[in-house]
């Protein structure tokens, strides 16, 4: 059952996020190694992950012109984790209002279709978005293949 529910305005809430800035340029990232270790970071502090992964994606145009993208794996816990070393950081609170929003749930090869559908909505209702998208990893069904996911897009302020 593929599916995409849209809506138009909803506001992202996010507590003691624990986040980790993925370097681009490292040949040898391992995607489910990074999460691995800050699961075990946020255990080694004496808290607990709540909820699902969170990636943070924002595209902006360099120095050189150039499209560039930034990624940033976040992670919520029930505690605020003090001192936290790099090369992780901690939020108390992220709050992000006036987003666009799309639940999806399918196959993930094609999860690209929430963030079209909410830049297609954004196109026939005139709104700008930031070009930024948080995009939450609900659940896995490995054996159907099929995933859920909650895309939000923040419109520009105006």
């Amino acid at each position: 059952m593929n599916k995409l529910q849209y809506s138009e305005s909803k506001t992202l809430k996010l507590t003691n996020v624990l986040k980790y800035k993925i370097n681009l340029t490292d040949e040898n990232f391992n995607f489910q190694a990074e999460i691995e270790k800050m699961q075990s970071y946020i255990k080694t502090k004496g808290a607990v992950q709540i909820g699902p992964l969170i990636q943070y994606t924002d595209s902006y145009i360099n120095d050189d012109g150039e499209i560039d993208m930034d990624i940033i794996l976040m992670m919520q816990a029930n505690n605020f984790i003090h001192s936290v070393e790099a090369p992780y950081t901690m939020e108390s609170l992220i709050r992000v209002s006036r987003c666009m929003y799309c639940r999806y749930i399918g196959p993930e090869e094609k999860l690209k279709l929430a963030l079209d559908k909410i830049n297609v909505e954004a196109f026939e209702k005139d709104d700008e978005l930031k070009g930024d998208s948080y995009t939450i990893f609900v659940s896995e069904n490995e054996e159907e293949e099929t995933m859920v996911a909650d895309i939000f897009m923040p419109r520009k302020e105006g």
